[in-house]
């Protein structure tokens, strides 16, 4: 069994033990598994060796395969012209993204869905090549999504506790994001912790201030409208 970790920090273990693989190595895996598609050498090649001329891609691509190919581990396929992450690899940015998506298409949420969406970390922390960081964006907007999902569809079943749970973690992830802010107050409202509900808004309402100068919006004044939040 062959894990890779991509939140969090790149990590590779084969039945629990780990693999160490070179940076070129690592950036390789982590891009193949990013694309989760058989992709041609050259558009590889190109696209991780930037600064090199094709040949010298090239020739970089194939020696990174050589490295991996002495390697036991079998992370990578390469066919022919193509090349793609190895099918018995495990993903854990794959899991997580299909269990957000099983969240936004109005699964049954389950405790472990709900403490791996709140936990999760960042995709390739120091990682800065713009196919991480274009991932690494589009990963951060489906988890918050899936947060928002879980808050409001907890708070419409009476589970407060998870749902104060996912919207918090969906504040920690976008600070500024209102939508957030609102369902996680609106959580607080509906379990009766209209002191937590009051602190979350004035907390949000400066920092909103302090960082862009904009005051809330008119649904979220309407929402704490009868509470004393001066």
């Amino acid at each position: 069994m062959i894990e890779l970790q991509l939140l969090d920090g790149f990590d590779v273990r084969r039945d629990g033990s780990v693999v160490e693989l070179p940076q070129s190595a690592r950036r390789l895996v982590a891009f193949l598994a990013l694309h989760e598609r058989p992709l041609h050498r050259i558009y590889v090649a190109g696209s991780l060796w930037l600064e090199s001329t094709d040949e010298h891609a090239n020739a970089s691509l194939r020696s990174t395969l050589r490295r991996l190919g002495r390697n036991d581990s079998a992370l990578i396929d390469a066919d022919g012209n193509l090349v793609r992450l190895a099918p018995e690899v495990t993903v854990d940015l794959h899991e997580l993204q299909e269990q957000a998506r099983a969240v936004l298409r109005d699964d049954p949420p389950t405790a472990e869905i709900l403490r791996r969406l709140c936990l999760a970390g960042e995709l390739l922390p120091g990682w800065y090549d713009d196919w991480v960081v274009l991932e690494r964006e589009r990963f951060r907007r489906l988890r918050v999504h899936a947060l928002d999902s879980l808050c409001e569809t907890l708070t419409a079943v009476g589970r407060y506790a998870a749902a104060i749970e996912a919207g918090r973690a969906a504040v920690a992830a976008e600070p500024l994001r209102e939508t957030a802010h609102l369902l996680l107050i609106r959580a607080h409202l509906a379990a009766g912790n209209r002191s937590e509900a009051i602190r979350r808004y004035r907390l949000f309402r400066d920092l909103l201030d302090a960082e862009l100068g904009l005051a809330p919006s008119a649904q979220l004044e309407e929402l704490v409208g009868p509470l004393p939040v001066w």
